[in-house]
């Protein structure tokens, strides 16, 4: 029996090595959602290869400004700045605004960018059109960049803030001027208000590797944090 698995083993491997020296090739063509080799598409259907595509960007600074390049988020490149103090900016880029409005811009790791156009498209914008049937026209954010550790603490290690590879979103106004709230709408009175957030934390954990609400602890009990950083982590 483990002779006949080892063998078994051995033909699944080549199968699998055929089949990616085909799609490599290109001789065999599949829809580029469903291929691993394929760049990400922020208006692609969000599957498996997803993140396993986004985290690539995280190790290939040209394909993430090229992806970035074909979303709506409208940016500019930053001058990298490092320092000794584990605080800087590397392969950075000056948002703007994208489909929805900012409360402000925002600097931002490319990865980051792309994950908030990935977010923002399909987790966000379906999100308010199914709890509240109309758009989200601005979020209103805390910042990205702070040279800081986590929590604000004297020591331990760096915040992904301290490399624009985090931002923090505080609430969303809607189309008609409502506005949505982490701080008064986590656990508010009114059911589909919470429950639109407590969507977009769920959601978000397919594109961020760090998501973190008010359940986390009471430095978040009034924002969501996302961040594109080395661990994972959606409380």
């Amino acid at each position: 029996m483990p002779v006949l698995l080892g063998r078994l083993a051995i033909v699944l491997l080549l199968g699998l090595m055929v089949v990616a020296g085909l799609l490599w090739s290109g001789a065999v063509t599949i829809p580029g959602r469903f291929n691993p080799f394929a760049h990400l598409r922020i208006a692609d259907d969000v599957n498996w290869l997803t993140r396993f595509k986004l985290s690539r960007l995280e190790r290939d600074g040209r394909q993430c400004r090229a992806v970035l390049a074909e979303t709506p988020v409208s940016h500019r490149p930053v001058p990298d700045r490092l320092s000794e103090e584990g605080c800087g900016l590397s392969d950075a880029v000056e948002v703007s605004r994208s489909s929805i409005g900012l409360s402000r811009s925002f600097t931002a790791t490319c990865p980051l960018a792309v994950a908030w156009a990935l977010f923002e498209k399909h987790a966000l914008l379906p999100a308010a059109r199914q709890h509240f049937r109309q758009d989200v026209v601005r979020v209103i954010h805390l910042g990205t960049y702070a040279c800081r550790n986590i929590n604000h603490r004297a020591g331990g290690r760096r915040s992904e803030h301290a490399t624009a590879n985090a931002i923090d979103i505080a609430g969303f106004v809607l189309a008609d001027g409502q506005q949505i709230t982490v701080k008064n709408e986590w656990t508010g009175d009114v059911a589909h208000r919470s429950a639109f957030l407590r969507a977009l934390r769920d959601e978000a954990c397919r594109f961020f590797d760090v998501v973190l609400s008010p359940d986390y602890n009471e430095a978040h009990h009034d924002h969501f944090h996302f961040d594109m950083g080395s661990y994972r982590a959606c409380r």
